[in-house]
């Protein structure tokens, strides 16, 4: 199968090598010339053998909306586009109108996996019509991990339901995510533990609260430990918000994921905290965003996948 992939970063960059390794083919637009596969969105369209796939994945926002818009002018009825990134729910009705009244259709697809993606498969969660979903489904295959297609692929409903998935996917990573943060600064507070690290380390076998994100704090805490390099400083790229306003709406209460998520705020005032300084360790380790030195600079970016420490596949 052809598709068409915008958008050549950490993730699009894997998600590329990932669908090729799977026997079809890419062609990939990237503004850097250095890493795309044609000069322009035009260019792309103009190599793939109708009916198109193209699969979208650029910053949710006004750069998804500027690629809607420019694919719609672009494609022909029949053609199918696939926002992959990580644009609110609420903008998919739009986009999916705006191709649809040219006759193409639209799919909304969270994707899970970080910079691990390329060798472990990534987590989907679509929404669309069941025939656009059939339809790409040889690319879907491509994506996910080995396996039961259930383990690792949902067609969560219609157009909306990826991205809302995928929200609410993003809302528990944040709980997670500080919940063994918190455990990590209890722990380095009492005397009595003298191997933090080794702790935590050995909950990584046997135990309930083994996990992927648990072996990626334990392998940040050995390259860095007492995580010292870096800034308690964590961003936060909007999923968890929209989760809590989600569960506000729907009057769902949503407790942990809320207190992380204005545990992250607080991050970005003065003072130290050990658990959001693991936080910090644990994003950059699953999906290799950038954190802040003690000096309040970027680091530790990266889009080259890791080793995966135990073999465990990440979360869905």
């Amino acid at each position: 199968m052809q598709l068409g992939l915008i958008g050549l970063g950490k993730m699009g960059a894997n998600m590329r090598t990932r669908i090729e390794r799977g026997g079809h083919k890419v062609v990939g637009y990237d503004p850097r010339p250095e890493v795309s596969d044609v000069a322009s969105m035009a260019d792309m369209v103009a190599a793939l053998d109708a009916p198109r796939a193209v699969w979208i994945m650029v910053p949710s926002g006004e750069p998804t909306q500027q690629c809607v818009a420019e694919l719609a002018g672009l494609l022909e009825p029949g053609d199918v586009v696939v926002d992959g990134g990580n644009s609110r729910y609420t903008d998919d009705e739009p986009h999916a109108k705006t191709l649809g009244d040219k006759g193409i259709g639209y799919l909304d697809c969270g994707v899970s996996g970080g910079v691990w993606g390329l060798e472990n498969g990534y987590g989907l969660m679509v929404g669309g019509s069941d025939a656009d979903v059939e339809r790409l489904m040889p690319i879907f295959d491509a994506l996910r991990p080995p396996g039961e297609r259930a383990d690792g692929f949902v067609h969560a409903g219609p157009v909306g339901a990826g991205h809302y998935a995928k929200m609410v996917h993003n809302g528990i990573e944040y709980g997670l995510m500080h919940a063994y943060g918190e455990g990590y600064a209890l722990l380095n507070a009492e005397p009595l533990i003298v191997d933090v690290e080794g702790t935590m380390q050995a909950w990584t076998q046997g135990t309930v609260i083994r996990s992927w994100l648990l072996d990626l704090l334990v392998r940040a805490l050995q390259e860095d430990p007492g995580l010292t390099e870096i800034s308690d400083y964590t961003p936060d790229s909007g999923e968890g918000r929209w989760t809590v306003e989600e569960a506000i709406r729907h009057a769902v209460p949503a407790n942990v994921i809320s207190a992380a998520l204005f545990a992250r705020f607080a991050s970005r005032e003065k003072g130290g905290s050990p658990a959001l300084k693991a936080v910090s360790a644990l994003r950059n380790q699953f999906g290799g965003h950038a954190m802040q030195n003690t000096a309040g600079k970027n680091v530790g970016e990266t889009g080259t996948p890791l080793q995966n420490p135990s073999n465990t596949a990440p979360p869905n």
